[in-house]
């Protein structure tokens, strides 16, 4: 159903004094700060229908309405009025160092939440599952350190725990076969040729190059991480503190990141700024929760996401600008970097 012009005007002011004050907002008040010559009478008959259309609740302690999931994701689709904010005060903020692109996206995650006062996330770039390097060096019998240098120069080492007491040499020979027919390919490429060779090669070395390809790939797919800053700051957001099973859960995604990255790599693939409402998106663990983010480029090539998680009384039309620009920002720097 349609909402016609004078109820999205009450449900615009009802979410802007509700995101200000954090108060139930009653028909008194819509009144006088929607703007509209309507009686008291035509205003409550009004909330009471978006109320019925789940834009809108009743807590049990006012009389006074606050925005559901639905009517917060109507606001933000249709009804915010976004906010300019000075991109060149905010790269003058981000300090973004040349040729160290850690150091940029913490700077990032921190720019991102100094200027919402929520916390700012940066998922780091995505790396190709690839190698240029294979070692292997054997630590004591039936135990191997495999060394993985990405095309990058990057080391990742993984400990093997064999069945086999392999000599030096069959290590050597081993590493050598990896490098000279596989590097720079993917681990998923080597194991699929990988398959078929290895009939003509003794089945030791054949398991221990397998052993290598499976540890290979998943020491890489675990380097895919995020920078997190301003965790503190949801601590005295009451909508998110107010009680322990809030807590809990706000901690666990810190911790655990599994959800949050999957979240990340959604808004990846939507392209442009995305809002993940609480309530609303089953990606975001916290009913009173709200994550606003936008994806990032290496030189035309989107490799990651950034965002802004806070409550969902948040300043969506401040928060939404801010995203954006510091996600154009940080691909102009990593990209020349």
């Amino acid at each position: 159903m349609q909402l016609d012009n004078r109820a999205q005007t009450l449900l615009k002011a009802l979410v802007e004094r509700y995101i200000a004050d954090g108060q139930p907002v009653g028909s008194r008040a819509l009144s006088k700060i929607s703007g509209l010559d309507l009686s008291p009478a035509t205003i409550r008959n009004i909330m009471a229908d978006l109320e019925e259309m789940g834009y809108v609740a009743s807590p049990h302690t006012s009389a006074g309405r606050i925005p559901t999931p639905r009517g917060y994701r109507l606001f933000v689709d249709t009804l915010l009025t976004v906010q300019q904010i000075d991109e060149n005060a905010v790269e003058a903020g981000m300090r973004l160092p040349a040729h160290q692109p850690q150091k940029v996206l913490a700077n990032a995650a921190q720019m991102l939440s100094s200027l919402s006062q929520f916390a700012g996330v940066v998922q780091s770039p995505r790396r190709e599952s690839a190698f240029q390097q294979i070692e292997f060096l054997r630590l004591s019998e039936k135990r191997i350190l495999l060394v993985i240098v990405d095309p990058r120069g990057d080391v990742q080492n993984r400990l093997l725990l064999t069945d086999v007491d392999y000599t030096p040499a069959q290590l050597i020979q081993s590493a050598n076969y990896l490098n000279q027919h596989f590097a720079g390919q993917s681990f998923d490429q080597v194991r699929g040729r990988l398959t078929g060779e290895l009939r003509q090669l003794r089945d030791d070395m054949g398991r221990l190059m397998q052993a290598a390809v499976e540890a290979g790939s998943e020491a890489l797919a675990e380097t895919d991480d995020m920078v997190i800053a301003g965790e503190r700051n949801l601590l005295s957001v009451a909508d998110l503190s107010s009680n322990m099973s809030s807590l809990r859960q706000m901690f666990e995604m810190f911790e655990q990141k599994t959800g949050l990255m999957q979240l990340l790599d959604v808004s990846s693939k939507a392209g442009g700024v995305q809002i993940f409402i609480g309530g609303e998106s089953k990606l975001v663990p916290m009913d009173e929760m709200s994550v606003v983010t936008a994806p990032y480029e290496v030189n035309g090539k989107i490799v990651g996401t950034l965002g802004v998680i806070g409550p969902t009384r948040m300043a969506y039309e401040r928060v939404i600008p801010i995203v954006d620009i510091t996600a154009k920002l940080l691909s102009n720097a990593l990209s020349h970097s």
